[in-house]
């Protein structure tokens, strides 16, 4: 199988899509004539023409009226946000407008839209550049949202959003752009909704999603130096969630811990928090702990920002508290 970049396979998933239907679009901020800020679109508007590969102003609100315009009449744009901390400025239109549209028609109008872009930090970008929204999106109704954590997942992910008759919030990451995974040449699809047990284990059940996978996988490994066995889940979609998923892991590991780049309140950590402590409490034998950011605005500087963000020290020391290791 060969290995191609992350933007190779978000690349490879919207071409494919466009080739096959020609009412899929792509719309945004330099993603025609600058081949994307991120290089993500590289060579679409030589492939598929301005008319489908579409340079927008900077004006979120604007653009992303628009797209949801267009899927309302039959087209499913794909609508890039630069980072989804400029998301906020189009937030009325997705809140407002592409999750409550087809409720409000009473059925009468899909959205087959696709708001993708990177989210979280991006290095030292400093504060208003490195949020997590994928909990507050996933709280709204009418919307999924997915979180990608490799190539292939990447793809496959993609490709199900983009047929998808509802608006899918998809999220990147600006660090995981250049990274590179196995992704087959053959056509394939990852459905929406449904977690992937990467790695099956006994003493612990850890679950992330998008690129703190990393961290979850590195804890996982320390912890198998030292004998312990992790189960590794990564959620990929934060709405809707796989809970049977988790439920049935932590029945047979009986502990979970849960790894989330975003701020601790009201995070998807919570919800998996309350919802095992409903659905599984009598296999429980350790409190289920959740590793945050922590509930600050993200610094500038390298070696507060490593305070700040998940890491696999951090994750570590959460697993041997429930495994009461320390």
């Amino acid at each position: 199988m060969r290995e191609i970049q992350f933007r190779e396979a978000l690349r490879e998933a919207m071409s494919e899509e466009m080739r096959r239907d020609e009412k899929v679009l792509l719309m945004g901020e330099e993603v025609a004539e600058y081949n994307g800020a991120y290089k993500v679109s590289q060579g679409m508007l030589d492939e598929f023409g301005p008319e489908r590969i579409i340079d927008t102003p900077i004006a979120e609100l604007g653009f992303a009226g628009i797209g949801i315009g267009a899927a309302m009449n039959g087209l499913r744009p794909i609508i890039e946000f630069m980072t989804f901390n400029f998301s906020l400025v189009a937030i009325d239109q997705v809140i407002n407008g592409a999750a409550k549209m087809r409720s409000m028609s009473g059925g009468q109008y899909n959205i087959p839209a696709v708001f993708r872009g990177p989210t979280g930090n991006a290095g030292m970008l400093s504060s208003q550049h490195s949020q997590n929204f994928e909990n507050w999106y996933a709280n709204t109704p009418g919307l999924k949202v997915v979180v990608c954590s490799n190539p292939y997942n990447a793809k496959g992910l993609l490709k199900s959003a983009i047929r998808d008759d509802d608006p899918v919030i998809f999220m990147e990451s600006e660090l995981m752009y250049g990274d590179k995974g196995e992704v087959p040449e053959s056509e394939y699809l990852i459905p929406l909704g449904v977690a992937d047990v990467v790695k099956e284990g006994s003493d612990v059940t850890l679950v992330s999603f998008g690129k703190m996978m990393k961290v979850a996988h590195e804890a996982a490994e320390i912890m198998e130096k030292e004998g312990k066995s992790v189960e590794v889940i990564d959620l990929m979609s934060v709405r809707p969630i796989d809970y049977k998923t988790i439920v049935e892991s932590v029945k047979k590991t009986n502990r979970l811990v849960v790894v989330e780049e975003a701020w601790p309140i009201g995070s998807i950590a919570s919800e998996l928090s309350y919802h095992v402590q409903k659905y599984a409490f009598d296999y429980l034998d350790a409190p289920v702990y959740k590793v945050n950011s922590l509930d600050v605005p993200l610094p500038y500087a390298p070696t507060l920002i490593e305070t700040a963000l998940p890491t696999a020290e951090k994750t570590v020391d959460a697993i041997k508290a429930v495994l009461y290791m320390k």
